[in-house]
């Protein structure tokens, strides 16, 4: 597939979304690189990719975007929803102003923006629309219950989606990535907050922690994890399901494991020492098997 319209939300230079569109363009496609403040979308390589501003959480925005391309290019191909706001912290303490604000930009922006594609795909009968999701929305870890619910909401709109597009010829994929290299370990540090008399002081070094190991050194570039997406999406029959980057296959893997278990080693790994032992083991293990 070349030469297809591709729509990017959430591509603020140095993440998912901005290399996305670099390997799209790279690919042939004509591309649209969307974020809420248009500067932060910062310079491509590829100088034909098209910036525009758009708040996943604003009809209206999504709306003029949508329309914005259809009136340039008549059609549009590919919808990637990437757009995502990090939230972490205890779930007894979160502030639910912040809670909503992350499940409007996380669940219903995703939905905002296809539901504005769906009506033109369904017309012409082809489409796809990739949702980028998380681990954190397949396995439950302490301190990001709101971005996990979120994602793990959003797993399931991609499947509902999947069988409800299909009569259309419109392909849905879900992409779960585990540890990638972008800025969003960093928001998520700056949001990170604790209440002045919270009861999860104690743990305040484990989510620190958390977060920061999203953005070590085995994690995947956002280069490489565009390259690879890309790759899956633009084949004739692309996956449902894709998951990649740093904790993808465990997390998987112990899927398989009964839900109480599951907790019980996630609380271990993550709230104790064992995530740091864990990701130290799998360090020493590239090294003594010379796979850096």
């Amino acid at each position: 597939m070349t030469g297809e319209v591709v729509v990017v939300t959430g591509c603020t230079k140095g993440g998912i979304g901005h290399a996305l569109c670099e390997e799209f363009a790279g690919k042939g496609c004509k591309v649209y690189a969307t974020a809420r403040r248009v500067e932060a979308i910062g310079d491509f390589k590829d100088t034909q990719i098209v910036r525009l501003r758009l708040d996943v959480t604003s009809d209206a925005d999504v709306a003029d975007v949508v329309k914005t391309v259809l009136d340039r290019e008549g059609r549009i191909d590919i919808v990637v929803n990437n757009a995502a706001r990090p939230h972490s912290g205890p779930l007894a303490e979160v502030s639910l102003l912040e809670a909503k604000i992350t499940f409007d930009t996380n669940i219903f922006g995703p939905l905002r923006l296809s539901q504005a594609a769906f009506p033109h795909m369904a017309t012409k009968k082809s489409g796809r629309i990739v949702n980028i999701g998380s681990i954190m929305g397949d396995t439950p870890a302490p301190w990001g219950g709101v971005y996990g619910a979120t994602k793990a909401a959003l797993a399931r709109i991609s499947e509902i989606l999947y069988m409800e597009a299909a009569p259309f010829n419109i392909h849905v994929m879900h992409i779960s990535p585990g540890g990638v290299k972008t800025n969003i370990a960093m928001h998520a540090l700056d949001q990170l907050d604790l209440p002045e008399n919270s009861f999860y002081k104690p743990w305040l070094a484990s989510m620190t922690r958390a977060i920061a190991h999203a953005d070590g050194p085995l994690s995947l570039t956002a280069e490489r994890f565009a390259q690879k997406v890309v790759s899956e999406v633009l084949k004739p029959n692309p996956p449902r399901y894709m998951t990649l980057g740093v904790g993808a296959w465990p997390s998987a893997m112990i899927q398989w494991l009964p839900r109480g278990v599951l907790c019980w080693l996630m609380w271990q790994l993550v709230a104790g020492e064992g995530l740091s032992f864990l990701y130290g083991l799998i360090m020493f293990l590239r090294r003594l098997l010379r796979l850096d």
